[in-house]
């Protein structure tokens, strides 16, 4: 079995994080970095972009995330909100994954034929972008977990980070040393996922 193959396999969702990691944050910084640039898209239009926020930069992500979702949710269940947010908080950092909308406009104006689709794309190799780093993460012994709370906090992270207004919010890559181990992966059956016709 190949070494890509293995990776894949052993990226998993880690829940219980903490922060002692012995990786200097620029050798982090340089391994998400080169994730994302060994990463295809669609027309090679490198629509990706990634924020990565250390120290102070990710605990200020996950207390904005706290405020904005704490008059959403209702007030018995914020409890639990704050406990998994802390959870998050407790890594050593995160990775904001978010793609380029003018990019995509430019691609959609220069091939109209294709138009609809340079969304897509762009959110697949967004999607790309995102997995590779994930295993690259824990290839280096981090573990890592995926989040989505893009709407909620797309403005307060924009603000904070000064974000161009054209790149839009996809994804927060949580990472840190691994405190747990991934619980057991269940598998839908091959019959249910594939079909191969010759």
């Amino acid at each position: 079995m190949s070494n890509f193959l293995d990776a894949i396999k052993n990226r998993r969702s880690i829940y219980a994080l903490g922060r002692n990691v012995s990786l200097p944050e620029t050798e982090i910084e340089n391994l998400v970095k080169d994730a994302v640039k060994a990463s295809p898209s669609a027309f090679n239009a490198q629509s990706t972009r990634a924020v990565l926020l250390f120290g102070d930069a990710h605990e200020k992500l996950w207390d904005l995330t706290e405020a904005a979702l704490k008059p959403l949710t209702p007030a018995e269940a914020f409890e639990g909100t704050q406990q998994k947010l802390a959870g998050f908080k407790a890594g050593y950092g995160t990775v904001l994954f978010l793609y380029n909308e003018d990019t995509v406009k430019n691609l959609q104006e220069q091939f109209a034929l294709y138009a609809d689709n340079f969304p897509v794309w762009a959110e697949q190799s967004n999607g790309i972008a995102t997995a590779n780093t994930w295993s690259t993460l824990s290839e280096a012994g981090l573990g890592a977990n995926l989040q989505h709370y893009n709407p909620i906090i797309d403005d307060a992270v924009a603000k904070e980070w000064n974000i161009p207004g054209n790149w839009k919010l996809r994804s927060q890559l949580v990472f840190g040393s691994k405190e747990a181990e991934a619980a057991e992966k269940d598998f839908l059956s091959d019959e249910e996922r594939f079909r191969t016709f010759k």
